[in-house]
């Protein structure tokens, strides 16, 4: 259970079904030589996701803390869309995705509005030789 006074810098909903960077990429020829790219799925929730994001006046320059309550419109899709949403944050709500030493996200069903919150804070303890020593209080509050 998360503390009720834990203050999360950055707490957006982003409408719109998120979609995997890793998963179904496609091969296309780029000067003559095969490249892997994005999905379409996988694009236009960039363009989706860019259009809805505000960004925060100061980017967290701090290691960080991720949630993510994703909301699917089916029960098909799995939780990879994580890593493209916490690169999409870069210039968003952090500076680099690298910064990201805790994350958790919950999968959930909403077929009529799907959609993805997005809480991010500063870590508050020192993580420079992991996390996996911290209390679970002391990383989600």
């Amino acid at each position: 259970m998360l503390d009720s006074n834990v203050k999360w810098v950055f707490d957006q909903t982003i409408l719109g079904e998120p979609a995997s960077a890793k998963n179904q990429r496609r091969i296309v020829q780029i000067q003559g030589k095969p490249r892997l790219i994005k999905s379409k799925k996988a694009l236009d929730y960039c363009k989706t996701f860019t259009s809805q994001a505000i960004p925060l006046e100061d980017l967290i320059s701090t290691d960080v803390v991720v949630m993510l309550d994703v909301y699917y419109a089916s029960r098909r899709p799995d939780l990879a869309a994580m890593d493209l949403v916490m690169d999409l944050l870069e210039d968003i709500a952090y500076l680099n995705d690298r910064q990201v030493k805790a994350s958790q996200s919950l999968w959930n069903l909403d077929k009529q509005n799907p959609r993805v919150r997005i809480r991010v804070r500063p870590l508050l303890d020192d993580c420079s030789t992991g996390t996996s020593s911290l209390l679970p209080s002391r990383i989600w509050g």
